[in-house]
């Protein structure tokens, strides 16, 4: 077997082996430069630390999003409840307006906050890190809020709800 193939197999197991380990699913959004809103999903979110308050996440170098985040003052963090499959999907693909339509408020340094969440995190810019084909950001969290619902899921390739 060459060493090109070996190689490729051996991201293949190591991404199925990651999709072993549920997570919840996030849309983090933010101003551009320009003004106009980003925002991704992602499911690298975790939290760093209480005190201060310290959340991190990461985003693919490749990301037409990218260079935004690295700028804005601000970004938030929209914890997807369990009945929102197509934002998370909405947020995953290319197209050229993903906040078309969607219903949302705004946050600290004029960030978008999706409606109908579970969470809502809004951070300052804090820090950003090169982790390998990713940038990993962390922010301070500036402000929280919540809503009992159930959160979307992430596994096996898969959105799930919790039984």
């Amino acid at each position: 077997m060459n060493q090109s193939y070996q190689h490729l197999l051996d991201l293949r197991r190591l991404r199925d082996a990651l999709g072993d380990f549920a997570t919840g699913v996030t849309v983090v959004t933010a101003r551009g430069a320009d003004g106009q809103p980003v925002g991704v999903t992602i499911n690298s979110f975790a939290s760093v630390s209480l005190e201060p308050p310290l959340v991190l996440w990461s985003l693919g170098l490749q990301s037409p999003s990218l260079e935004a985040f690295e700028s804005c003052s601000h970004y938030a963090v929209n914890v997807l409840a369990a009945d929102q499959v197509e934002l998370a999907q909405r947020f995953s693909q290319s197209q050229s307006d993903r906040f078309a339509g969607i219903e949302s408020t705004v946050g600290a340094g004029g960030t978008p906050l999706l409606r109908g969440c579970c969470a809502w995190f809004e951070c300052r810019n804090e820090m950003r890190y090169p982790g390998g084909d990713h940038m990993i950001l962390v922010g301070h969290v500036e402000s929280i809020r919540r809503e009992e619902k159930p959160p979307l899921i992430f596994h096996g390739g898969c959105y799930r709800s919790l039984a």
